[in-house]
């Protein structure tokens, strides 16, 4: 590799979401001179946490959408390609093109890597035949399609095994379909709930309230299924599920079919040193620098952090993960620490929403010391309008984040829940 084929900054993010997009503006607000390079290949930035809105009729899809270079700080270098490897020991990273871009510090935030082709027959069944998913933005309003045109039958709506971006987003999907169902008088057959792990909701507390959603809304929840093929044009879904220490394979015939399909980190660092076990970025849980490369950080969906992978994540890592940065660059140690705090705004219906927050540890943290396991019709409000407009104006602008979570203590019984 020639040097002249070698591009160097100071420091380089790998990534142009949410994470990537964050802290190198708010790089640029402490370090206005700092130079700094962005990879991505993409020419368009999304709030996906709108996609299931969009899925159940409350948003337009186009509204989730700006190009990239709107979104960019001032003065960063946007290099539009995709990145084929991380190369720490060489403070190097490959590019599409077969080029090389050196660093003195590298933030990775790549995201997750959606496997579309890991469940047979799937990627050429979407977006007919009644398969959908709101995890992709030409699908979502295919979403609203089917749940507009249903008029009764088999309703189903799947989560796999492992990590997946907004873990509450699967039944979100299946909350919106159900309440508009009601709302036109149509009542499913049957409305399911598929999923591979062995409750609704990862945290407790949360999932008691939202069993009983689910249960009013007469969806039956089944638990230890995931989705391994679908034959579209049968409308047939097939699930595997362990009985006896034995894979067992159910056929179910389905009118609407909406999958989250397995996700996990990108190629490029599964394949790297820079990867744990299980193939995410190997990144202290509070320090967001990496556990055995010091000039590297990392934050959001794309490393190893045992938190949920939501945009609320990457608003309490990116301040964390700057300011240890800069300390970094001025010889110092690390300065911050996170604490585990995700957030999920869990819409039950279309008018109310449950807010989830919560830290390391399922420790509950809400924002408001209300009982954050009512779905409340403020919260609908902040997901539907304030969320949207903080994340353009305040958070990719890399603006002041003020701490608003906190650990509050509520009774154990779980109150009643109206979605």
């Amino acid at each position: 590799m020639s040097n002249a084929s070698v591009r160097k900054h100071t420091v380089v993010i790998v990534g142009a979401g949410t994470g990537g997009t964050t802290v190198a503006a708010q790089l640029r607000r402490h370090e206005p001179g700092l130079d700094i390079a962005i990879i991505d290949p993409s020419s368009h930035h999304d709030y996906q946490p709108a996609w299931t809105l969009v899925g159940g009729g409350a948003y337009k899809a186009e509204d989730t959408r700006r190009p990239l270079h709107d979104c960019l700080p001032d003065g960063v270098r946007h290099i539009a390609q995709p990145v084929t490897a991380l190369l720490p020991d060489e403070r190097q990273v490959e590019l599409g093109d077969g080029s090389r871009v050196a660093y003195d510090y590298l933030v990775v935030a790549a995201g997750i890597q959606i496997d579309w082709n890991a469940i047979e027959g799937l990627a050429d069944a979407l977006g007919k035949n009644g398969v959908t998913s709101n995890y992709l933005y030409d699908l979502a309003p295919y979403t609203w399609e089917l749940v507009r045109q249903f008029q009764g039958g088999t309703a189903i709506f799947t989560q796999p095994a492992g990590a997946v971006k907004c873990p509450g987003a699967p039944q979100k999907a299946l909350y919106l379909a159900a309440d508009e169902f009601r709302r036109r008088g149509v009542k499913a057959d049957s409305l399911q709930f598929r999923t591979a792990g062995a409750t609704v909701f990862g945290v407790p507390f949360y999932a008691q309230a939202l069993d009983k959603v689910m249960a009013s809304y007469g969806a039956q929840p089944h638990f230890g299924q995931n989705l391994v093929q679908v034959r579209g044009e049968d409308r047939i879904a097939v699930f595997e599920s362990v009985v006896d220490g034995e894979k067992v394979r159910e056929e179910v015939a389905y009118d609407l079919l909406h999958v989250v399909p397995p996700q996990g980190a990108p190629d490029f660092i599964r394949t790297s040193p820079l990867a744990d076990a299980n193939g995410w970025l190997d990144v202290d849980k509070h320090t967001l620098r990496h556990t055995r490369y010091p000039d590297v950080f990392g934050l959001g969906d794309c490393t190893s952090t045992p938190n949920s992978k939501t945009a609320a994540a990457i608003k309490s890592q990116s301040p964390v993960l700057t300011l240890n940065l800069l300390s970094a660059l001025r010889g110092a140690g690390n300065v911050e620490s996170y604490d585990g705090y995700a957030a999920c705004p869990l819409t039950t219906s279309r008018g109310k929403v449950l807010l989830a927050e919560f830290t390391y540890g399922g420790t509950i943290t809400p924002s408001f010391p209300f009982d954050p396991r009512v779905p409340r019709r403020s919260y609908w409000w902040l997901k539907r309008r304030f969320m949207p407009w903080f994340y353009w104006n305040i958070l990719l602008k890399g603006r002041g984040l003020p701490v608003t979570h906190r650990t509050r203590r509520f009774p154990t019984g779980v109150p009643s829940v109206q979605p």
